[in-house]
């Protein structure tokens, strides 16, 4: 199962992050071969959220001032709802995940995470799905929102909730493996 063997995947979060949007994407993505470095906006700590209450501290490989993504065969949006809401805010991180869409890079973004893609700029015309408190949000930003446990299209993947980390991970790797050429 090393399909992903030499792959590197930026997962790019902040403070309050839904801890098992990363953690079982992550451990998926490095079982497969890939290596997964977790990016934010400051080097250190952050802390993820577990469901309801603060959950553990992750170590960020890389700061996003230092991270350039050219060096990245794809990128991992995990959710929550503090965590886009932040960094939606950084100018930086939205041009770091515009750059994947410019270059046709693979990008999974799961619950509240499609809000950095209302940011970007990258919904208009794509097929979707998020945690449906955000639908309203990516139909205006033009997008086509649907009700489904995993969608692809073109270089994105979505998923809805932590439920569907099994199928979105699967799409994922999936997209990542076969290259980018499917016509939106």
């Amino acid at each position: 199962m090393n399909e992903l063997e030499g792959k590197k995947i930026a997962a790019l979060m902040t403070e309050g992050f839904e801890q098992v949007e990363l953690t079982e994407p992550r451990q998926a993505l490095e079982a497969a071969g890939a290596t997964v470095h977790l990016i934010a906006p400051k080097g250190g700590e952050i802390k993820g959220w577990d469901h309801t209450e603060w959950g553990d501290s992750f170590d960020v490989d890389l700061p996003l001032d230092g991270a350039d993504p050219g060096q990245y065969d794809a990128l991992l949006l995990p959710g929550g709802v503090m965590n886009p809401d932040k960094l939606r805010t950084e100018q930086k991180a939205v041009q770091f995940i515009q750059s994947f869409f410019e270059e046709e890079k693979p990008v999974a973004a799961i619950c509240h995470a499609p809000t950095l893609l209302v940011e970007a700029d990258v919904v208009q015309g794509r097929t979707l799905t998020s945690y449906p408190s955000i639908q309203t949000d990516l139909v205006n930003a033009g997008a086509n929102w649907v009700d489904q446990e995993v969608v692809t299209d073109g270089n994105l993947v979505t998923s809805r909730k932590p439920d569907d980390i099994p199928a979105f991970n699967e799409a994922f790797i999936k997209l990542i493996t076969s290259g980018v050429t499917a016509d939106r």
